[in-house]
């Protein structure tokens, strides 16, 4: 992938991170909380976030994907050999619970395989990027790029993953849905390794912690949309980790007819024997 493209991707996360703090911080703000047919919640920020962004990749070449956007039928989509999938306000629901555990969400997607992601924490002020050929990357403290290229960007941050040791077994799960089938997956890991250590988190925060090595395991069993998790499996993928679908070898893939993914796992890639 170019890097200007990439690029592109870094300031539309940045900037929808500005405009979703600026409503965030805003004492007055009322977020304008809908609900949509599946009756979660949608604010102002996500609107907002949505707009800014789609306003830098109308610059590329590729069609926007965007949970927020226009969903065109299959028919159409299934002739886009690459486009861009976003979430331009992931944790909405951490959102407007005011625990700073909310992302912005931008992947480009070639061939159904997600190549390259970035994941923005605003409140956080840290920057998740990745591309298959290049790796993928961590930097903390940037509101705003000023300029610089991608080299550069590189340079100031961290390759992931960052291994250490750990005496314990750390597992992701959603602060939002933990599901039986969760608890049950967690109780088997339990049984396999002899400490274990749950961490709860919102978002795609989960996907990031296991592609920066603070944690082992992610499993997923819920729904969630393809614009949950795209950006977030560019830089597993990136990082030498792997989102598979539960209970298969095959990972998840992108711009299905049905956006819904399968549940799934995230975790180190498997070695084929």
């Amino acid at each position: 992938m170019e890097q200007r493209y990439i690029l592109s991707a870094i300031d539309a996360a940045l900037q929808a991170g500005a405009d979703i703090l600026s409503i965030y911080n805003d004492p007055a703000s009322d977020f304008k909380i809908e609900r949509k047919a599946d009756n979660s919640p949608l604010t102002i920020a996500d609107r907002k976030a949505h707009e800014s962004i789609i306003g830098f990749l109308c610059h590329t070449p590729f069609p926007v994907l965007s949970e927020e956007g226009k969903h065109l039928p299959y028919a159409e989509r299934s002739a886009w050999d690459a486009l861009w999938i976003v979430d331009p306000l992931d944790g909405t629901k951490e959102f407007i619970k005011r625990n700073g555990e909310f992302t912005v969400n931008i992947a480009w997607v070639h061939h159904s395989v997600p190549v390259a992601g970035v994941i923005y924490l605003p409140v956080k002020q840290e920057l998740y990027f990745a591309e298959e050929r290049l790796g993928a990357y961590k930097l903390s403290g940037i509101t705003s790029r000023e300029g610089a290229p991608l080299d550069e960007l590189m340079s100031a941050a961290t390759r992931l993953p960052v291994m250490s040791e750990r005496d314990r077994f750390v597992m992701v799960a959603s602060r939002s849905h933990l599901t039986p089938e969760t608890e049950a997956y967690i109780e088997e890991m339990k049984r396999l390794h002899s400490d274990v250590e749950l961490v709860s988190s919102g978002s795609s925060i989960k996907i990031c912690l296991v592609a920066e090595g603070k944690a082992d395991v992610y499993p997923r069993f819920a729904p969630t949309m393809e614009w949950d998790t795209a950006a977030g499996h560019a830089i597993a993928r990136a990082a030498g980790m792997e989102i598979y679908q539960a209970g298969k070898e095959e990972p998840l893939r992108y711009n299905k007819e049905d956006l819904l993914n399968p549940w799934f796992v995230v975790e180190h890639r498997r070695m084929k024997i």
